[in-house]
């Protein structure tokens, strides 16, 4: 994978916080010509760095307005277990994100749910699907302070940005 240099960063800047602007508009505002900003892009969605672009959906107007972060603990003892649960959860739309993580728990999954009946569901899926999940902890979210998965990218060295 090539570095990523200064126009590279400006880029992904600008596309991630509004992936439908023009090649045009980014060339305007990096300093390029828009064939550079479309080669670039190529590249970039090529080598994976740009993973997917994608529509950021309001949970309320669909009808699922709730989120619960699930706490999961692995058996120690068993080895296959993270593999077959990554296998299987990639399959579960309502399971948005997964992280392997240290602490008093394994696992930490956002999860989206119509209520917390719908949420009761999910959880008894996951515990019948992944027979090495011996326990979930779960928190409700109450109100979303900041959502968001920017990679910040200009000002790396100053954490104020």
């Amino acid at each position: 994978m090539e570095r990523l240099d200064a126009f590279d960063r400006d880029i992904l800047d600008i596309i991630q916080r509004n992936c439908q602007l023009t090649a045009e508009t980014i060339a305007e505002k990096v300093g390029l010509s828009t064939s550079a900003v479309q080669r670039r892009l190529k590249r970039l969605r090529e080598d994976g760095i740009i993973k997917a672009e994608v529509a950021v959906v309001d949970r309320k107007a669909t009808g699922t307005p709730m989120v619960f972060i699930a706490g999961l603990e692995i058996e120690r003892d068993n080895y296959d277990a993270l593999a077959k649960f990554r296998l299987w959860v990639e399959k579960q739309d309502h399971i948005q994100q997964v992280y392997y993580v240290t602490g008093a728990v394994d696992l930490i999954a956002i999860v989206t749910a119509r209520d917390v009946e719908h949420y009761d569901d999910i959880a008894a899926l996951i515990m019948k699907e992944n027979p090495q999940i011996r326990r979930m902890h779960t928190n409700v979210v109450l109100r979303d302070v900041k959502l968001g998965l920017l990679v910040p990218l200009s000002g790396c060295d100053d954490p104020s940005r």
